[in-house]
């Protein structure tokens, strides 16, 4: 089993479904994989094309069964009382993950992905690159 990090860069997304009724709605995304889940900072009123420009690292096993290699990045609106689901989009990253083992790194360039509410249709899009780095373990003989 190789073990490495995954990173995570969340750019910004347009065109998202606006869950607030009056005003600008203030997004985040929750990052998920692999049992861990990070947060991105609330994008204070900026409504529905928020920019993040931030980085997330995760640790990584691989292999694992393949329902496991997802990106999972929701989008939420942050309110007083309630966060709503604004929606998400899943990222497949099993052949960067499989190319980043065979080779030592890997790397998806910022790419554009749906976002989907519940009933999957479409509301938006979200700007996220991806790179994957092998970690290497050194034995020394003496």
């Amino acid at each position: 089993m190789a073990i490495g990090f995954m990173e995570v860069h969340l750019v910004k997304a347009k065109g998202l479904y606006n869950a607030d009724i009056f005003g600008k709605m203030d997004p985040y995304v929750l990052i998920q994989y692999g049992g861990q889940e990070q947060k991105s900072s609330v994008a204070i009123g900026q409504g529905k094309n928020p920019v993040w420009n931030e980085k997330f690292m995760f640790k990584v096993e691989y292999p694992r069964s393949s329902d496991q290699h997802k990106l999972i990045l929701k989008i939420m609106d942050n309110d007083l009382y309630t966060n709503e689901f604004v929606g998400q989009a899943i990222i497949h990253v099993g052949d960067l993950l499989a190319q980043g083992v065979e080779n030592g790194e890997a790397k998806l360039q910022t790419l554009k992905y749906r976002v989907v509410r519940a009933n999957n249709s479409y509301c938006g899009e979200i700007d996220v690159g991806v790179s994957f780095a092998k970690k290497v373990f050194f034995t020394f003989n003496s």
